[in-house]
């Protein structure tokens, strides 16, 4: 008889905490409003050196780089006289940063340029008409 009663209460403490967490859980999707993502608009661009950069040049090339809008200043990547950058399309270009950082120091480089039968290429891994993307977007959406 007391064990009745005692497994009543913990049937209905259980009940009462899922009850309690349905109606958090609805609560949340009814209130919650979605995630705006600003969609990135970053972009990779290099620029190749013709001559051998040093640790000193480096820093120098790095300090003017930083110093240009539209770059994050924790994406740029010298190796092999080759410099690699990120900055924001929206605000400025790789033609820009590389004639700005020209007339920051005396560098003799060239800007890279995209051999044209590699732009039109698509660089995206995603397959975005995949199951398993369009899955993934609809959840991330649900709970955004």
């Amino acid at each position: 008889m007391k064990a009745n009663k005692t497994i009543k209460k913990i049937l209905w403490s259980g009940l009462i905490v899922i009850v309690l967490f349905i109606g958090i859980f609805l609560f949340h999707i009814i209130t919650a409003k979605p995630a705006v993502y600003e969609s990135p608009n970053l972009q990779v661009s290099r620029i190749d050196f013709k001559q051998d950069i040093d640790s000193l040049q480096a820093k120098q090339i790095c300090s003017d780089l930083r110093s240009i809008k539209g770059l994050t200043s924790d994406s740029i990547i010298i190796k092999r006289n080759v410099v690699v950058y990120f900055h924001n399309n929206k605000i400025t270009d790789s033609k820009k940063v590389f004639d700005e950082l020209m007339t920051k120091g005396q560098y003799d480089a060239q800007r890279y340029i995209l051999p044209a039968h590699l732009a039109s290429k698509e660089v995206c891994p995603v397959n975005q008409n995949s199951m398993s993307y369009k899955l993934s977007k609809k959840v991330n959406q649900f709970f955004n």
